[in-house]
């Protein structure tokens, strides 16, 4: 690499470190870098930017909780971002990207239906800059995974009928004549309490094989370093 070909090569990875530099006059003619984005987390080699943060969160009036600041809010749902990635990963070795169509068409038409009008949802996709096709892949991308843990770890999750009766007995009841409702038999709700603690036992086997992702992966994690300016994501500019 010549001389001027290695400076530049040194100011690029300056500005991704989200240092301050000063352009030599011999390299004042280039073009010149403006910040797009930033860089929150890094998975496998995979960027999380600050635009998909901001997205998830204008996407979700629910997003920020009782009680909680936005600070602690960005931190979850960086968290969140980081597992989907994971899972995400694994999931497109294993070639489990195709998802009917009806499927993620049902998802958008749930979310719009959180808005006003159809015109509103696209004014807000526009807003945060996310086109409907875009929406579209991610959710494609969710329910890849959620199909793939369902028939991995699904296999691993059996409900017994002793659990059923001890649900029934101990939680089911007791809540019921708390709130002075009609009481059912067992009969009635065998399968609704089936499959309620199917998915609990799905969910904790969904948190122990994210975390064997985690600790096999390579994250780095930005957003927890007050002490250090993010590290910028630049597009040249004539």
């Amino acid at each position: 690499m010549n001389p001027s070909g290695r400076q530049t090569s040194r100011l690029l990875c300056l500005l991704c470190l989200g240092m301050w530099v000063f352009i030599p006059a011999g390299l004042a003619a280039l073009p010149q870098e403006q910040l797009v984005d930033r860089i929150l987390a890094v998975v496998d080699d995979d960027p999380i930017l600050q635009s998909d943060l901001d997205q998830l969160v204008a996407l979700d009036p629910n997003a920020l909780r009782q009680g909680e600041s936005p600070k602690d809010r960005d931190q979850r749902l960086l968290e969140d971002l980081v597992e989907r990635r994971l899972r995400f990963h694994e999931v497109e070795r294993y070639g489990f990207g195709d998802v009917p169509q009806g499927m993620v068409d049902e998802q958008l038409a749930q979310m719009e239906a959180d808005y006003p009008s159809p015109e509103s949802f696209e004014a807000q996709l526009s807003k945060i800059g996310l086109s409907r096709e875009d929406l579209a892949r991610r959710i494609q991308r969710d329910l890849a995974v959620l199909t793939y843990v369902d028939e991995l770890l699904g296999a691993r999750v059996f409900v017994g009928l002793e659990e059923i009766q001890k649900h029934y007995d101990t939680v089911l009841l007791p809540e019921l004549r708390e709130r002075n409702l009609e009481i059912p038999e067992l009969d009635e709700v065998r399968e609704q309490i089936r499959e309620v603690l199917r998915q609990e036992r799905l969910n904790q086997e969904l948190g122990r094989w994210t975390e064997e992702l985690r600790s096999k992966a390579d994250v780095l994690i930005y957003l927890d370093r007050p002490d250090r300016p993010l590290p910028p994501v630049v597009a040249e500019t004539e």
